[in-house]
C-alpha cells in the first residue's frame, strides 16, 4: 500500500488506487501543499481532484519516462481531436 505523499509534482504515473479496480489510471500532480495535492486524473475526459498526502493508493505500477509521455499526450490528444471533429460534423 502507497500514498500521494511519494508522488512527486509534474510527473506522470500509472496507478492501480483501490485492490478491486480493474484499470489503471494516469494521473499527474499538479499543485503540493502543506497536507493535500491537486491531481489531475486522465480517464475519459480529465479529472482533477484534491487528495490528502495519506491518501492511499493500492499499487504505484510505473513512474513514465519523457519518451512514454509525449507518446501519450500525442495519441491522446490527437483521439480526442478526432472525436470532437466528428462531433461537429453533425
Amino acid at each position: 500500500m502507497y500514498s500521494y505523499a511519494l508522488l512527486e509534482p509534474e510527473c506522470f504515473y500509472l496507478v492501480q488506487e483501490k485492490e478491486q479496480d480493474e484499470g489503471l489510471t494516469l494521473l499527474q500532480v499538479r499543485v503540493i501543499s502543506d497536507n493535500c495535492m491537486y491531481v489531475l486524473k486522465y480517464k475519459e475526459t480529465v479529472v482533477t481532484e484534491w487528495k490528502r498526502k495519506n491518501d492511499p493508493i493500492h499499487d504505484i505500477i510505473e513512474l513514465l519516462g519523457d519518451d512514454a509521455v509525449k507518446k501519450w499526450k500525442n495519441a491522446y490528444y490527437n483521439s480526442e481531436d478526432a472525436y470532437n471533429y466528428e462531433e461537429d460534423e453533425d
